[in-house]
């Protein structure tokens, strides 16, 4: 019942999020306004506005915190941590190698930078899974794995940026994180990607959480724990790596939000990923509507104020727990 009556929350908020998107703005624009240019029957600016301006960015917002959160909460789960994000899995690394690596070789391949991001961060994923297969996939193994090839990655794109600075300013616009810019067109196949894992982990949803019980106790049940463990960080990676390529390197969703709704609904991912899939479009929509009117004509990225949100949050979340890992 506390699950279904946070859910018929959620989604009402979502919806009017969503519409204060649409509305607000740099030209505001007003319900009928609105019901005009999706009707086709309002100015033509309307109509331009709508569709190929605000309704691409709200999406992307929408699918940015479902991809980030549903990411988190896999990767709190098969870590047992609390504190794991797709930051700790070398995600956003990868990607940002691959960006700093096209922009280096090609400079002009501004077009080709989604595709680099997602192929690059999918590579770092890869890498994780091979080397946590090798060592039979547990807990502590992955996080250790994810550290390191962070570590390797973050080396290495340092150096790249320090030997062109106009290739670094580029990089750092790509690091912020933003939906400024997005078309229709570059959420398609991200679109696809993430419903696909987000079903997958909702299917796996009531083995991850058998794994709270400890991977002895649930092999005795007879869950395969590598294989899921595995999976789950698959799925994760698929997420983060989606969003990744049409937004950047949104930081702080995949923690904060997991974290929100385990205080909710408990630590069970099954209550757990409906509930941080809404709280987290509903974050983003509105930490980008925030971003882009507060501070009009000019704006702040929604990057930028996401990590205003997640720090502090971060720093109180250290302080108050003395022991990191999730316990039953």
């Amino acid at each position: 019942m506390k699950l279904r009556r946070i859910i018929s929350i959620c989604i009402p908020l979502l919806a009017l999020t969503m519409t204060a998107g649409l509305c607000f703005g740099s030209a505001p624009l007003s319900l009928s306004q609105l019901w005009e240019a999706a009707t086709g029957a309002g100015e033509e600016s309307v109509g331009l506005i709508l569709w190929q301006i605000r309704l691409p960015r709200v999406a992307a917002g929408v699918l940015a915190g479902i991809g980030m959160s549903t990411a988190g909460v896999l990767l709190q789960s098969v870590t047992a941590n609390a504190l794991a994000s797709p930051n700790i899995i070398g995600i956003n690394s990868g990607a940002g190698l691959a960006v700093i690596l096209t922009l280096t070789a090609f400079p002009m391949a501004g077009g080709a930078l989604p595709f680099a991001a997602f192929a690059g961060a999918f590579a770092a994923a890869l890498v994780i899974l091979l080397a946590a297969d090798r060592i039979g996939g547990s807990r502590s193994g992955i996080l250790l794995i994810g550290i390191a090839v962070t570590t390797l990655l973050n080396a290495v794109i340092s150096f790249l940026s320090l030997l062109d600075e106009g290739v670094l300013a580029q990089y750092n616009h790509f690091t912020v994180g933003s939906l400024k810019g997005i078309r229709m067109d570059d959420l398609m196949i991200p679109a696809v990607i993430i419903v696909g894992a987000f079903g997958g982990s909702l299917a796996m949803s009531g083995r991850l959480g058998v794994l709270s019980v400890g991977d002895a106790a649930a092999a005795a049940l007879g869950i395969r724990v590598k294989r899921l463990r595995i999976g789950a960080l698959a799925c994760a990676a698929a997420c983060a790596a989606a969003v990744v390529s049409f937004a950047g390197l949104l930081g702080f969703v995949g923690l904060v939000v997991p974290h929100i709704a385990r205080r909710l609904v408990g630590q069970q991912p099954g209550k757990m990923l409906p509930v941080s899939a809404l709280m987290g479009a509903i974050l983003v929509v509105l930490a980008d509507l925030l971003g882009r009117t507060l501070f009009a004509p000019s704006e702040l990225p929604v990057g930028i104020f996401m990590s205003l949100i997640g720090a502090p949050y971060f720093l109180i979340l250290l302080c108050r727990r003395r022991q990191y890992a999730i316990v039953s």
